[in-house]
């Protein structure tokens, strides 16, 4: 074997080695993270979240009398987010202000967005999300693979130009 054919062959090993390394490493995050939340579910059996289809865990807490909110509303909610441990990380409630934004639209993290489409006008949910439905694994604004839990009031909608509107 010639020399090029061995650094070239070197070449490719630590190739591998490297992209199977960084495959492991994502799989084992993403099972720490699963267990996280299956450790959160155990422990709150009370709690008779749904797991829909995307992977969000969704709870209603208040069925409210309102209409069901559907993409392009404009929604008017408060909000709590907190780490599994119950830890808050952001909220405005006791704030006066609600967070107002279209439903669906992309707008918000998949989850919470996903999250309000399940709730009606008035009502109160819990969404647990993982990381791939919430802040994403970069890091950049939170702890990359950190689920998470929000407590969100739905106050008031506004229709858009949806369907059946």
């Amino acid at each position: 074997m010639t020399q090029i054919m061995k650094i070239k062959l070197f070449a490719v090993v630590g190739i591998s080695l490297i992209l199977s390394v960084s495959c492991n490493r994502t799989d084992k995050y993403e099972k720490e993270e699963a267990a996280k939340i299956q450790t959160y579910l155990d422990n709150h059996p009370a709690l008779d979240f749904q797991k829909k289809a995307s992977g969000l865990y969704y709870l209603e807490v208040l069925t409210g009398p309102g209409p069901l909110a559907v993409t392009h509303d404009t929604a008017y909610v408060w909000y709590t987010g907190t780490y599994l441990s119950g830890t808050v990380f952001g909220t405005n409630v006791g704030t006066t202000d609600t967070l107002i934004f279209l439903v669906n639209e992309g707008w918000l993290i998949p989850g919470f967005d996903e999250g309000v489409t399940y709730m009606r006008e008035g009502g109160k949910a819990t969404f647990l999300l993982s990381s791939d439905l919430g802040y994403g694994n970069s890091g950049y604004y939170m702890a990359a693979y950190t689920p998470l839990l929000f407590d969100v009031e739905l106050v008031k909608l506004i229709p858009g130009p949806g369907p059946g509107k």
